[in-house]
């Protein structure tokens, strides 16, 4: 069975670290700890049943399509205006 630290999991399947300790954590993935040069290591054991799982509840970044981070930022402020000129609504009447 194959392994690999939890470092390398993470970057293989794009996720940051903390979301491997919390699959680790939650019995998703299987793992074991190894003392190498004084040192702890946790290796997380591959197996084709779990890496199917997660690759499913892994969200792709293509779930957006092409839109790009600028386009994104230009909407998400568009509605941050609307959003305070509601707020503005609200405040007059409820004063």
């Amino acid at each position: 069975m194959k392994k690999l630290t939890m470092k390398a999991y993470a970057v293989k399947h794009n996720l940051s670290v903390f979301n491997v300790i919390k699959m680790l954590k939650s019995g998703k993935l299987k793992s074991s700890i190894e003392e190498e040069e004084g040192k702890k290591t946790t290796y997380i054991l591959l197996d084709d049943n779990i890496e199917k799982e997660v690759k499913k509840s892994i969200v792709p970044l293509d779930k957006y399509g092409d839109r790009t981070v600028r386009e994104e930022l230009k909407e998400l402020r568009e509605e941050l205006r609307i959003l305070k000129i509601d707020l503005e609504v609200l405040k007059k009447a409820v004063l």
